[in-house]
């Protein structure tokens, strides 16, 4: 059965609502049917704020997820006004609790019972709403102990979201790695009865240092793809890979070679299969005087992108490798 927003008859936040928030929390007038399942879940050892979600929607990333470091996280969905995104994150900025702003927003929405929305602030205080004209099987879970609560609507069965809950209370390992765990447990438990299309995860730091850009931990989206799910591992995978990657570069700008050299390690061990990082940690072992070790990274790299040999020479006027023809020669002579 097809449902139009035009049959729904839905009324999103309206702008006064939303300007009494705060100027910075105008709404968006579309409403789109995102039906879908999500967590929303704060790291009490880091103070990390994170969303992950998954739908038989294209492009769910830039609807359902919405955190802010220092200040909250939330999830909209269902018939989604992506306005309960900043308008949430608005109200617990100005220090009303995640339960008090999501009741305000709530109460401001006369489409609200088509509406499904979680939130959760730095506190860690957590609550979720479920419109009674959500398509079932639509429900929600909010765990304010563990400082989490999954939601779904348009499942296969009721199911689904206490199976996110279990998975997520059992997981260990970091933010994204439990939340990663609550989406592969619903997709087990029969997921969205249509089936996947794409999927996201939104992770910020507990408290804001100002630089949006520094707080924001991980910021992924799978658009479209036949398994959103597996595709978000992936990438998380190389998020992590990159994350000591980019670690390793910080090392080279204050000449720390040896934690240059660790960082590009560790991101070789979670992605092998990029070369980019290979020549790295290949280049700082030989900075380092260990050519021995990094002949045969330079080798392997060479034989899969040959294009990496021009690169060698011109690492020399960057200090990222001696001034020495002879060593740049035994580097170039290990191309196929």
């Amino acid at each position: 059965m097809l449902f139009t927003l035009a049959s729904m008859m839905v009324t999103p936040i309206s702008a006064a609502d939303a300007a009494a928030c705060g100027p910075s929390a105008a709404p968006r007038t579309q409403v789109r049917p995102v039906h879908t399942y999500s967590i929303v879940a704060r790291d009490p050892k880091t103070g990390e704020l994170g969303v992950a979600v998954q739908s038989h929607w294209f492009s769910v990333g830039p609807i359902v997820p919405w955190a802010e470091a220092g200040v909250g996280a939330v999830a909209t969905q269902s018939f989604a006004d992506p306005a309960y995104g900043p308008i949430g994150l608005q109200m617990m900025r100005g220090g009303r609790s995640a339960p008090d702003a999501l009741r305000g927003a709530l109460e401001a929405d006369a489409g609200r019972e088509v509406r499904q929305v979680a939130m959760i602030d730095a506190a860690g205080r957590v609550a979720a709403h479920t419109g009674a004209r959500c398509i079932a099987a639509a429900g929600h879970n909010v765990d304010a102990e563990h400082q989490f609560s999954v939601q779904a609507n348009l499942m296969e069965k009721p199911s689904v979201w206490p199976a996110m809950a279990e998975a997520y209370r059992q997981s260990t390992g970091d933010l994204a790695e439990r939340m990663l765990a609550a989406l592969e447990a619903a997709e087990r438990e029969g997921g969205d009865i249509r089936g996947r299309q794409s999927a996201a995860m939104l992770i910020v730091k507990g408290t804001s240092s100002g630089r949006p850009w520094e707080d924001r931990v991980l910021e992924l989206r799978v658009e479209d793809h036949p398994e959103p799910l597996k595709e978000l591992r992936r990438l998380v995978q190389i998020h992590r890979a990159y994350a000591h990657t980019n670690a390793g570069d910080v090392a080279l700008e204050k000449n720390d070679f040896d934690t240059a050299n660790r960082e590009y390690a560790a991101a070789a061990s979670l992605a092998p299969e990029i070369v980019e990082i290979r020549f790295w940690q290949a280049a700082t072992l030989a900075r380092l005087g260990k050519v021995d070790a990094a002949l045969p990274i330079f080798r392997d790299v060479f034989a899969r992108e040959r294009r990496w040999v021009e690169l060698v020479p011109r690492l020399v006027t960057a200090d990222l490798l001696p001034d020495d023809p002879a060593l740049l020669d035994r580097i170039r002579s290990q191309a196929p």
